[in-house]
């Protein structure tokens, strides 16, 4: 067999996941017309000849690419990875080398956003306490659960107009919701386009039933919802995260939580794994999920496909459609 010029870095699991026989072949195909073969390993290390590699697949868990390991890659020219962010991996010594970086995170989008817009229903419906109402405390209905709310003319925060947030903002405006945007690097006629009103942080807290997560870590995004903002939502609204932990303080959200003065919807943890002893675990006003909101069947396929797409055109010399440069990797989530 030819020397590995095309190189997937992904599990036996998640390949089965993003690639169907058909895109993986399309791999195989593309590895053909860079003048060698293709190779799948669950580890970089595992890599026969680096030194070949014109083209990588990455997935979760990649190691950085600094200039000690592009050394053993002369030839590499090419980074695509199955999932969004690239931050954990991608460093500015692939830039300065003319490695171009590319990434599957508009597969990611819809699935998201439908998780954000189940939890935003399951919050104003009360179906997490009802539910623990109904199998922990027995009886029926109990008025103690708080009150219900429909989506149609509700008031609900969407802290930033990434792609997730913008997907999110699609569905949540079909079922007549009332948007109060919150991003800094939109305008107030950006907005409106987007169906939305432009708020600030502090009023859209105030107004919404539902402060909606979707926007990046960066530092001025660390920590950007603590005991001060917690503190500005009405009683009996919900908080949805289905972005990053890194958004949250997560003693302050606990505290809240535990008063059962709001309510939260979470997808993502400062601990992952959730520890077992969570006081998480135990309310009855918190929706939990394994971080999972992007893991439809149809989505991963998507983010193959796209790979498996960017790999293709990279292979026949054509521009691609999902890059990332030096300047979008600085405000990447």
């Amino acid at each position: 067999m030819s020397s590995p010029v095309l190189v997937a870095v992904v599990s036996a699991q998640l390949m089965a996941e993003f690639f169907s026989e058909a895109d993986e072949e399309r791999l195989r195909a593309a590895a053909a017309a860079l003048g060698g073969g293709y190779l799948r390993v669950d580890r970089l290390a595992d890599v026969p000849d680096p030194s070949a590699t014109r083209a990588i697949v990455t997935s979760w868990g990649a190691v950085p690419f600094d200039a000690a390991l592009l050394d053993r890659m002369p030839r590499l020219e090419l980074v695509a990875h199955t999932g969004a962010t690239v931050k954990p991996f991608v460093t500015d010594e692939l830039f300065a080398r003319g490695i171009r970086v590319t990434q599957a995170g508009l597969a990611m989008a819809r699935p998201v956003a439908e998780v954000s817009l189940a939890f935003t229903l399951a919050l104003l419906h009360r179906l997490p306490e009802m539910n623990d109402a109904l199998r922990a405390r027995g009886g029926w209905y109990d008025p103690s659960v708080g009150a219900q709310h429909q989506i149609l003319e509700a008031e609900i925060a969407v802290i930033g107009a990434s792609r997730t947030g913008r997907a999110y903002l699609s569905l949540i405006r079909a079922l007549g919701a009332r948007p109060l945007l919150v991003d800094p690097t939109v305008d107030a006629a950006e907005a409106s386009a987007l169906g939305a009103e432009k708020a600030g942080l502090d009023d859209a807290l105030r107004r919404a039933r539902i402060v909606a997560l979707h926007a990046p870590t960066l530092p001025a995004t660390h920590r950007m919802i603590g005991a001060r903002e917690l503190a500005l939502m009405p009683d009996g609204a919900g908080l949805v995260n289905t972005a990053r932990s890194w958004l949250v303080d997560a003693v302050a959200l606990e505290a809240e939580l535990r008063s059962g003065r709001i309510s939260a919807a979470l997808d993502v943890f400062d601990e992952e794994p959730l520890g077992s002893d969570s006081v998480l675990r135990t309310l009855p006003n918190v929706l939990l999920t394994p971080h999972r909101a992007a893991g439809t069947v149809e989505g991963r396929l998507t983010q193959g496909r796209i790979v498996a797409d960017e790999v293709e055109a990279f292979a026949a010399g054509r521009p691609l459609q999902h890059g990332v440069t030096r300047e979008q990797l600085a405000v990447m989530g």
